[in-house]
């Protein structure tokens, strides 16, 4: 039993020790699934031309305010300041988070953002899209089916961001090269 007891340790301490590698595959795994997601549904956002990064296209309106866009008959003059500054910010953070996230810059920062915006997200699929009403969009844990859109993808989705928060962005980050840097780096001491 000593043994065995003692195996298992020599393998589990070396295992251990590849922790700073956890982070570092959390950015490769986000960029390689969500990070393509997030951008491909940034650019249905943005409006024509070279500002359309300020001007959003209708359709970006359907997407994050759909019931208040169908009661201003879907023309956006019938919205406010408001509405522009949310749907001009979603926007911009589908580009910029997932960005920081992949190159390490800001990395807690900008999983928290994600994490605030997947909720978001996940909240106007529910609701303003009418998505509750549908058995599977929600779905349910411990049911056998991991394939619903809200409480299994999203869940994986914020659990991967909660490790960026936690861990930090490791190994090859730009983060860890500024740390490095930092004269109040306790590495430098």
């Amino acid at each position: 039993m000593n043994t065995l007891l003692s195996l298992h340790n020599q393998i589990f301490e070396r295992v251990e020790r590849l922790d700073g590698l956890l982070p570092l595959l959390a950015r490769f795994l986000f960029a390689a699934i969500l990070v393509p997601y997030f951008w491909a549904s940034a650019t249905t956002k943005l409006g024509d031309g070279l500002l359309g990064f300020l001007f959003p296209s209708s359709g970006a309106y359907a997407q994050i305010f759909p019931k208040a866009f169908e009661a201003a008959s879907y023309n956006t003059d019938n919205l406010g300041v408001f509405h522009w500054a949310v749907v001009v910010a979603g926007t911009w953070a589908e580009f910029l988070l997932p960005l920081l996230i992949v190159v390490g810059l800001a990395t807690r920062l900008a999983a928290l953002g994600m994490i605030g915006f997947v909720t978001v997200q996940s909240l106007t699929d529910l609701y303003g899209h009418g998505g509750i009403a549908h058995e599977g969009t929600l779905g349910a844990w411990f049911d056998r089916a991991p394939d619903a859109l809200i409480l299994d993808q999203r869940a994986l989705w914020i659990f991967l961001l909660v490790v960026l928060v936690i861990k930090g962005a490791g190994l090859l980050s730009v983060d860890r090269a500024l740390f490095r840097l930092s004269p109040m780096s306790p590495a430098r001491a």
